[in-house]
């Protein structure tokens, strides 16, 4: 999910308050947070070293702000991973991470990630990581071809 910074840096506001709280800006993390619902993610500053499976929100070498899950944990970065994506990102560091997922927000109830509905959701989506991947894959390549049908010029 990438985030639109508004002039605003997110750090700043995790450094004062501790906690972040908005709406997300695009797709990545589906079916977890989904663009134009009423869902808001909660972010806090992290008390040390992530663990496999956290969500941290970091910011790229180029500026943007993600929110990917951590998918595999080196002892000097980590591999993350969008839930609705099937291509790894690789080397993100400590020094990137500015908060963890701590909760979101549907429909004005709070789901933390403590919560036995959330962890059911990780266990299932990560667990079956290989198959995700796979069914990520073809949605979008079918997405991809209906697009080039519908902007093919006629002959």
């Amino acid at each position: 999910m990438r985030i639109d910074s508004n002039n605003s840096r997110f750090e700043d506001v995790i450094e004062k308050h501790g906690v972040l709280i908005y709406g997300n800006v695009g797709d990545s993390m589906m079916p977890l947070v989904k663009q134009g619902r009423d869902r808001l993610v909660i972010v806090r500053k992290p008390a040390g070293r992530l663990k496999k499976y956290d969500v941290p929100l970091y910011r790229r070498d180029n500026g943007q702000y993600v929110l990917h899950r951590i998918v595999r944990v080196t002892d000097d970065a980590y591999v993350m991973l969008g839930d609705n994506r099937w291509a790894l990102e690789y080397g993100i560091t400590d020094r990137q991470i500015i908060g963890v997922l701590s909760a979101v927000i549907r429909k004005g109830r709070t789901v933390p990630v403590s919560s036995l509905q959330y962890r059911c959701y990780v266990f299932l989506w990560c667990r079956f990581l290989w198959l995700r991947r796979a069914l990520v894959w073809v949605l979008q390549l079918q997405h991809r071809f209906k697009y080039r049908k519908l902007t093919k010029k006629p002959t």
